[in-house]
């Protein structure tokens, strides 16, 4: 998962060890964002493998495990990240919990390395093969870590790190659906729809927290605004809401609901477009914000609409 043996300051901050951790996960794995998000993606992600193979629903237990691997993989993602920024954040981002010495490094590695146990209880609890698809999302995540081996290589293409670091999504969801298909042989038609939506989303996240107001850009800090400009920053963010609409559309034509699914994305793309001109016109502060809020939304509203509708109109 990563090393623990990387020398950091001790923590020095005041307060007992959970208060302590406590305001780390407000500043770097917000409980309140984070936990509904992983909620609506998991059960989303289960519920459109059924739809796709017109299988009943699994039982709550699929769903349980499900989110509880996914919730503990997405914190190994964080602890991840603070090692592989470790070196930037010193130096340029001082105020970050790790730097700033609220918790250690060695502690939040060490969390994540206590969580590799937990997911795997909870997914060979549900179906002991999804090991194998599991296995295959942390190979990945550990390749993400260490950059792939050409870090300074990687680092001067932009969109090639982008997507190399959000294909992990696609492998998540595989993950995810496999908690349905699996136990029954083979991964329904049509799923690939869901897995490419899982890379498109993941890059509008990305996109959307890493494009800023001018004013907001910091020495040392890679930002896509900064890399290539405020205007094809948020054109390229348009450019993936756009391919995740198009994907979502794709789904609702394969489940047989293209109509009402197709109802729901138009409008949520459209105050994607809405809030994309708005920053484009004024790259401020507020509007950047905005930007990464519906980026957000946009991602929330693609999962429940697309796992959850046909579930709903199926059972009417």
């Amino acid at each position: 998962m990563a090393i623990l043996g990387q020398k950091n300051s001790e923590p020095h901050a005041e307060g007992s060890l959970l208060a302590r951790l406590w305001i780390y996960q407000g500043e770097r794995f917000p409980l309140m964002k984070t936990a509904p998000l992983l909620v609506v993606f998991s059960a989303a992600s289960i519920s459109i493998s059924a739809v796709l193979a017109d299988r009943p629903l699994p039982g709550w237990s699929a769903y349980l495990a499900g989110f509880v691997v996914v919730f503990l993989l997405f914190f190994q993602l964080r602890a991840c990240d603070e090692v592989k920024d470790l070196e930037d954040d010193t130096q340029y981002r001082p105020e970050r919990p790790i730097p700033r010495g609220l918790v250690s490094l060695k502690l939040i590695v060490g969390l994540g390395w206590t969580s590799i146990p937990l997911a795997s209880i909870a997914a060979w609890a549900w179906h002991p093969p999804l090991l194998l698809l599991l296995g295959l999302v942390w190979i990945w995540l550990a390749a993400m870590t260490f950059e792939f081996g050409a870090p300074s290589w990687l680092r001067a293409r932009p969109s090639l790190y982008l997507i190399s670091h959000m294909a992990i999504m696609p492998l998540i969801d595989l993950l995810l659906t496999g908690f349905e298909w699996l136990p029954h042989g083979a991964a329904p038609e049509g799923i690939w729809f869901f897995l490419a939506l899982s890379l498109a989303n993941g890059c509008v996240l990305e996109l959307g927290r890493k494009t800023w107001a001018p004013e907001n850009e910091r020495a040392g800090v890679d930002t896509y605004s900064a890399l290539w400009g405020v205007p094809r920053a948020t054109l390229t963010w348009i450019g993936f809401v756009s391919a995740a609409l198009l994907l979502l559309l794709g789904l609702g034509w394969t489940t047989g609901y293209f109509l009402p699914i197709a109802v729901i994305a138009t409008i949520a793309f459209a105050i994607c477009l809405w809030t994309a001109r708005n920053f484009l016109q004024a790259p401020t502060p507020r509007n950047e914000k905005s930007l990464d809020t519906i980026a957000g939304l946009w991602v929330f509203v693609c999962y429940g609409t697309a796992g959850f509708v046909p579930v709903i109109l199926r059972g009417m």
